[in-house]
Formats: structure tokens, C-alpha cells, sequence
């Protein structure tokens, strides 16, 4: 295939079998449906300048509706192994007659570009679409215990009494969280680079707006250099992945805490653990090993794409176009994993209440509450109080029996006098300082793990997740319409009147 009058060889042997033809082999499993879409709809803006007949658009049309995997990489070699060359030839062969102004007045730059664009926005609704059921699994399985107590963790050290509905929401806010950023990344980056050409624009009165609404984009690229220089939207949907990566690898690190047995709170069935084939007393989940070492991925696909594109020419390149995204499709294969594994972890998680509440009912979780009831009854100054609850609670721990509904009035009442704030009725202070489920329903504010601060909040959460739902439905339903739309616009029983 003579494509220039400059050079007479073809790639050498290394370009091609490490560059050329695994881009190749890329590019057909993954982006060729979306050239075929941008070439049907250059396709009718041809007819409608007037350069291409109706008769030349609906047999190009045909041809590459037609195209398919096996004959474009069969040719390859003939076309320099690069999939729009390819699909040129391809048609080319099969079109009865030559149609020589295909093709003019265009540029692979703004045709690659607009390809790998519409690839990434396919993954981001996969992606949004598995969020989206990890926010439900988290947000069922939290309505499921909001009162069971079990000790929550602030430095590593016993804090405050939460349950297993109050932590499994706070999953389900992330998922949401992640979804709604998402969504508006996908707003930002859905505009096409159709119409650019090389970098300066094109020669013809290409209609850009259409173009762009007939590929699903909200509109064109305003400007034609940003169009084939920038992937910016890659790193937007990178940082997105690699941020949301960040807080699953903390749930799941605190899973793998849990479920050891130096704590002893959770479980996962045996179909989600393995084995060590040394000492067969043990239970491991390196399931969540995995998970939380593909999350360490996510971050570095980040700084590979940024790495990439840094310091490099602000125009088309093909190190940044190609070399600096090699990785992308690892990236979305990585998300995926870490939502499908994740999402199952959530759904097979088993809470043993009994030792929880073991848990809570040994140490000793009222300090906090404690302290506001001398502050709002004895008019201690809170910080005075603060110390009065830390030496109550270190004497009772000291003691060894401040456990089970166990109270030491005369320890808070010594306390307190050697703070120089002395109790007329110590023991009243301390009615729900060794309850946990006391200590549970204390806590009142929005957002708190009280049982009826958790339901408000799932009955919020369940508005957002239906708004999500439907918000990147709506997304895919644009875009669907929009091909059948191109589709028809080029199709053979439409083809007098394109």
C-alpha cells in the first residue's frame, strides 16, 4: 500500500513486532467499532458538502459495517499495521468502485484520537455500572445491623461503639462518592476531537457539532490543537480510579485486621479463604491480599499516564497518543477487579456479633460520654473533665473488672476530688458508661452510628443511588441513540436522502 511519496521500505522488523503490531492488535479488540462509528458519521457530513453521492456514502457505509477483526489484522502488513490504514484498504477492496474523495481533507491525528476518547467513555459507564452494585451490596448489607456494638478504631487503639451497619455505610458513601466524581468527569471529557485534522483544523465546512452529537459527545473540542495534543481526559479518569483505589486498600486493610485472629471479628466463607500448607490450623483470606495489591496498581497507573505525557510537545505525539496510554487498558482491567472482588468480599462478609460485643464490654468505651456528663451536670470545665474520665477509666481497667456492666463510683468520685471538682452523687454519672448498647444510642448527630442516625442515612444514600442510577442511564441512552441515529443516517434505505 503506497501511502507516501517520501518513503520507499516498509517498518523494520523491530517497529513493527514491538510497536506497530501490538498497538494493532489493540486497537481491533478494543477500538474498532468506534472508528467504524466516526468513519459512518464522516460519512454523511461528506454527502452533506457535497464531496461524496449518496450512492458512494451508502456503499462505503456497507463495506465498513462489514469490516470485521480477522480481515483487517490479515492485511495489516499491507498497511503498515495500522488499524485506519487497514480499514481504508479493506473498504477500498470491497467497494465495487473507486471513491476517490474518501478521505479527503483528513487527518489520522483527530480519527485516533476521537477513537481512544470513545473507548475510555465505554469503560467509565462499565466502571460507573459495577460501582453502582457495589453501592447496593453495601448499602443492603448495612441495613441489616445497625445495633449489633463493635468496637471502632481511631489509631489503631479502641475508640468509640459503632456496628457493622454504621461501617458498611460508610463503604456504600464511598462507592457513591466515586460514582458521582465519575459522572462528573464524564461530563467534562465528552467532547470530540472530530474535525481537528493534524492539529490546526481542517479545509472543509465540517459541521463539528454535529459530528459530535452523532458520536454521543455533548459537543466539539472547542479548540483544534487541545483536540489531538491533549489526553488530559485519561488522567481525569485515572485520578478518579487511582483516588477511589486509595480508600478501597483502607477498608480492605481493616478487613484483613478483622477477620486475624488477634481480632477475631469477621469472616469470610470458606470459598473466599485459603489455606497455608504448613500449619493447617490457619485461615487465610489472600483475597483481600489481592485486592488490596491491585489497588496499589491503580495509584501507579496514575503516574504512568502522567509520567508519559510530561514534558512532552504540546501537539499530536505519538508517544502520548499511544506510548504514554499503553497501559490504559490494564488500568480499566484492574478497576474491574478490584469492584467485581470487592463487591463480593462486601456481600460474603459475616460479622461475629458475639465476640464484638465481647470486644466492646472488655475494654472500656465511656470515657467520651463520661466527660460531657460531668462538663453539662457538674459544670467541670471539659478539659479538666477529660482528665477526670482517663484517670476513672485507667483505675477501672487497672482493677481488671471494668467489664460486663461493671462500675466503680468510689474511683470516679476520687478522681474527681483530686481534680478539685468533688461529686455529691457519683454513681449517677456512670448509669451508661460500661453499656454499650447505652453508649450506642447516645450517639444522636447525622451521619452518627446511632441506629436511627444509620437508617436516616441510608434513606438519603438510597436517594442518591437511585439519582446516580439513573443520571448514568441516561449517559448510556445518549449515547446508544446517537449511534442508532448515525446509523440510519448512512444506512442503504436511507441513502437518497442523506
Amino acid at each position: 500500500m503506497k501511502l507516501t511519496g517520501r518513503l520507499t521500505a516498509a517498518p523494520d522488523d523491530f517497529i513493527r513486532q514491538e510497536f506497530l503490531e501490538p498497538q494493532f492488535r489493540h486497537e481491533v479488540a478494543h477500538l474498532l467499532p468506534w472508528y467504524v462509528l466516526i468513519e459512518k458519521a464522516l460519512l454523511r457530513e461528506y454527502r452533506r458538502l457535497g464531496v461524496l453521492s449518496a450512492h458512494e456514502v451508502e456503499r462505503l457505509a456497507e463495506a465498513l459495517g462489514g469490516l470485521t477483526a480477522e480481515e483487517l489484522t490479515a492485511g495489516a502488513g499491507a498497511a503498515l499495521t495500522d488499524i485506519a490504514l487497514a480499514m481504508e484498504k479493506r473498504v477500498a477492496e470491497v467497494v465495487p468502485e473507486p471513491v476517490p474523495a474518501w478521505h479527503l481533507d483528513r487527518s489520522r491525528n483527530d480519527l485516533q484520537a476521537c477513537a481512544q476518547l470513545l473507548y475510555g467513555r465505554l469503560q467509565v459507564t462499565e466502571i460507573a455500572a459495577m460501582l453502582g452494585e457495589l453501592a447496593e451490596v453495601a448499602h443492603e448489607r448495612a441495613s441489616h445491623d445497625v445495633t449489633s456494638p463493635m468496637p471502632g478504631y481511631t489509631h489503631l487503639q479502641s475508640a468509640q461503639i459503632i456496628t457493622p451497619g454504621f461501617y458498611l455505610s460508610a463503604v456504600a458513601e464511598h462507592a457513591l462518592r466515586f460514582s458521582s466524581r465519575l459522572l462528573a468527569t464524564y461530563d467534562r471529557i465528552n467532547f470530540s476531537p472530530l474535525g481537528a485534522g493534524p492539529m490546526a483544523g481542517q479545509e472543509l465546512a465540517w459541521d463539528r457539532d454535529w459530528l459530535a452529537r452523532a458520536i454521543g459527545c455533548a459537543g466539539p473540542v472547542p479548540h483544534a490543537l487541545s483536540a489531538v495534543a491533549s489526553r488530559e481526559w485519561l488522567l481525569d479518569v485515572a485520578a478518579d480510579i487511582a483516588s477511589a483505589g486509595v480508600g478501597f486498600s483502607r477498608v480492605l486493610t481493616d478487613l484483613m485486621a478483622w477477620s486475624s485472629s488477634a481480632y477475631g471479628l469477621v469472616e469470610l466463607p470458606d470459598e473466599l479463604a485459603g489455606i497455608s500448607a504448613a500449619m493447617p490450623q490457619k485461615k487465610n483470606y489472600p483475597i483481600l491480599e489481592r485486592l488490596r495489591g491491585r489497588t496499589g496498581h491503580l495509584t501507579a497507573f496514575y503516574v504512568d499516564f502522567a509520567t508519559g505525557q510530561r514534558n512532552t510537545p504540546y501537539s499530536n505525539m505519538v508517544e502520548v497518543s499511544k506510548e504514554a496510554g499503553l497501559h490504559a487498558s490494564d488500568m480499566f482491567g484492574a478497576i474491574r477487579a478490584v469492584l467485581t472482588g470487592f463487591t463480593l468480599v462486601v456481600d460474603r462478609l459475616e460479622w461475629r456479633t458475639d465476640r464484638m460485643r465481647a470486644v466492646c464490654e472488655e475494654d472500656h468505651f465511656g470515657g467520651f460520654g463520661l466527660a460531657n456528663e460531668l462538663t453539662l451536670r457538674a459544670g467541670v470545665p471539659w478539659r479538666t473533665a477529660q482528665v477526670i474520665a482517663g484517670r476513672y477509666v485507667t483505675a477501672v481497667l487497672a482493677a481488671g473488672d471494668g467489664h460486663a456492666g461493671r462500675t466503680d463510683p468510689a474511683a470516679l468520685a476520687e478522681a474527681a476530688l483530686e481534680a478539685g471538682h468533688p461529686l455529691e452523687d457519683p454513681a449517677s454519672y456512670l448509669t451508661g458508661s460500661a453499656d454499650v448498647d447505652a453508649q450506642l444510642r447516645a450517639k444522636v448527630s447525622a451521619g452518627s452510628t446511632g441506629p436511627a442516625s444509620v437508617l436516616a442515612l441510608l434513606a438519603e444514600q438510597r436517594k442518591r443511588l437511585d439519582g446516580l442510577t439513573a443520571e448514568w442511564a441516561a449517559r448510556r441512552a445518549t449515547v446508544g441513540a446517537a449511534i442508532t441515529a448515525t446509523d440510519a443516517a448512512v444506512a442503504p434505505a436511507a441513502g437518497g436522502a442523506v
